[in-house]
């Protein structure tokens, strides 16, 4: 049976379905996967310099614990020497700062401070005279405050 009209057996357009939100296109996946990447190399950045910065925070907790012990005799300012001679031992390594003394030692401390260099040589002079010196000529306060400053300087 041959109909008269044709096209009357023709369906209407039918619009596809809209698509639902999964799954999402090329475009929602490269950037989820862009922003994970960004945060697992913030989150390592993190954790590779905290544990480079690891000796810093030892040097300080070291240090604050001198500064509630300072006093005006030459053993404290020779233990104050050593914890900046192991600060510097770490920090740099390839120099070899635990074998100098006196006058070299001084340099050394004040050619690695980022700050006030020429002020800060008379107290740094001080702190390491007044290790083997009997009377010491410098104020804990100062040395104290130097030591922190320098300690700061040598974060990575």
């Amino acid at each position: 049976m041959t109909p008269q009209n044709p096209l009357g057996e023709l369906r209407d357009i039918h619009l596809p379905e809209p698509g639902g939100f999964w799954p999402p296109a090329p475009g929602w996946w490269l950037l989820a996967l862009a922003i994970l990447l960004a945060a697992a190399a913030t989150i390592w950045l993190y954790l590779w310099r905290r544990r480079r910065n690891h000796w810093l925070r030892l040097a300080m907790q070291e240090l604050a614990t001198l500064e509630t012990a300072s006093s005006r005799d030459s053993q404290w300012f020779s233990a104050l020497n050593a914890l900046l001679k192991k600060a510097a031992r770490t920090r740099y390594p390839d120099q070899y700062p635990e074998a100098l003394t006196g006058d070299a030692w001084v340099c050394f401390l004040l050619e690695t401070s980022k700050n006030e260099r020429i002020a800060s040589r008379p107290v740094v002079e001080a702190i390491v005279h007044s290790t083997w010196q009997p009377s010491v000529s410098a104020e804990p306060a100062q040395a104290m405050s130097f030591a922190q400053r320098w300690l700061e300087d040598q974060r990575c």
